[in-house]
């Protein structure tokens, strides 16, 4: 199959993009600390599914465009990434026995089964989304952009899908797994009121 042209992007286009990646970044993380905090367990996976939908969605925009071409060779150092250990721990206790998760090394080349986990994946995420925004809040709109797009194809897109497919198994056996005699009871008694 020949390979398909990835759709060209204007310099307004870029900037646009970046605009909406930085604000989708930027909620994302928010919506993840206030996840870590604990304030909100009974809607932790709800929040933590539509998160990262949002993020998914954004992600596959960036992977979708023709590379992005940094200005200069090098990347600029903006300062220190974010330290992200309270915010993996926050997030590890919030979904204690959760957590964990079977996971494929890589589903193209190898069947080989490893073990994931939530807390590291959303870790990860906001730890490539806050280094792009530093370098967005600083005015480096490319190297924010370049910096988005490689790390989502690198690394932090697979974890986003996985955890958006862990989340969505997880919702599923919470609202879907129930003992089949009260099923039934249900049923009937909605059939024969």
């Amino acid at each position: 199959m020949p390979k398909q042209p990835r759709p060209a992007s204007s310099d307004a286009d870029l900037a646009e993009l970046a605009d909406i990646t930085a604000a989708e970044a930027r909620q994302f993380s928010l919506t993840i600390a206030d996840i870590a905090s604990g304030a909100s367990p009974e809607t932790a996976l709800s929040i933590a599914l539509l998160a990262t939908a949002d993020v998914v969605a954004i992600g596959a925009r960036l992977g979708a465009i023709s590379d992005v071409i940094l200005d200069e060779r090098y990347e600029p150092d903006d300062g220190e990434d974010a330290d992200l250990a309270a915010l993996r721990a926050g997030l590890a206790n919030v979904f204690d026995g959760l957590d964990e998760y079977a996971d494929l090394v890589d589903p193209v080349t190898s069947a080989e089964v490893t073990t994931g986990c939530l807390s590291t994946d959303f870790a990860v995420i906001v730890g490539a989304l806050d280094h792009g925004l530093t370098h967005y809040d600083q005015g480096h709109v490319t190297e924010a952009l370049w910096w988005w797009q490689f790390s989502y194809l690198a690394d932090w897109g697979e974890r986003a899908s996985m955890a958006l497919r862990v989340l969505l198994g997880l919702l599923a056996h919470v609202r879907l797994d129930a003992d089949a005699d009260l099923i039934a009871e249900a049923e009937f008694d909605a059939l024969h009121p």
